[in-house]
């Protein structure tokens, strides 16, 4: 009776081992994924600011590269101290800027073997990722993606689409963020623009009034993810330009 006892307490401990050895391996995996996407979205998202000749700001420090020292003693910055030097930087600018767009009006990028349609970061939860053309069961799983727009930061409410997924990724951690966080988008043209979160909410699936919302000729976007706890329930994101 007693080896037998033994031999149930070995094969119990044998089990308890083997599940934890498959835990630590699930763990593992989830981080390693969440590590290879965030380089390859933030590669592709570096490549295409570039491509399209956006406006080189650090998002998420919130500082663009750009911006001229303020002097502590004037108030004043070191560029408006000497307007030939601000007009003449300012010409160079447009220039590059405009041969860059003129050279990417044909530009059709890609991620993952989907079609891109821009950027999207936010500084509060540290994510840059690439904007999907189309909502899909397989996009949807590369990245985060367009469900309905007027065109990237035009006039209207564009809704943006992602999972929340444990590792962290996509739009995982919108539960974080706060009225007046900043979102940035940037689109084909290399048009960056600043939205400021104005309301947050959570509802359920079966709600879609978030997806015919009047924006009374203003340009807004609107994120939408799985809660936590649910898959039932969604949390809305919304943000104005």
């Amino acid at each position: 009776m007693k080896n037998k006892y033994n031999k149930f307490l070995t094969i119990l401990f044998i089990l308890i081992i083997i599940g934890l050895v498959i835990l630590v391996g699930f763990w593992i995996y989830d981080k390693y994924q969440a590590k290879t996407v965030t380089k390859d979205a933030t590669s592709a998202v570096d490549e295409f600011l570039e491509l399209v000749g956006a406006t080189n700001v650090d998002s998420i420090s919130g500082v663009e590269d750009g911006n001229a020292q303020v002097d502590s003693e004037t108030g004043q910055s070191e560029d408006n101290q000497n307007g030939e030097a601000t007009s003449k930087t300012s010409s160079k600018k447009k220039n590059t800027s405009s041969k860059k767009n003129n050279s990417t009006a044909s530009y059709s990028p890609t991620y993952k073997g989907f079609p891109m349609v821009g950027t999207i970061e936010i500084p509060k939860t540290r994510i840059k990722y690439p904007i999907l053309a189309e909502v899909t069961k397989k996009s949807i799983e590369k990245s985060v993606a367009v469900f309905y727009s007027p065109g990237l930061n035009q006039v209207g409410n564009t809704i943006i689409m992602g999972h929340n997924y444990r590792n962290g990724l996509f739009f995982s951690k919108n539960k974080n963020l706060e009225i007046g966080d900043k979102i940035y988008i940037t689109d084909l043209n290399g048009n960056r623009l600043e939205y400021t979160i104005y309301d947050k909410y959570e509802t359920s699936e079966s709600d879609s009034s978030y997806l015919t919302l009047e924006t009374n000729g203003t340009i807004e976007v609107t994120l939408a993810t799985c809660t936590d706890y649910d898959t039932s329930r969604r949390i809305i994101i919304r943000a104005r330009a």
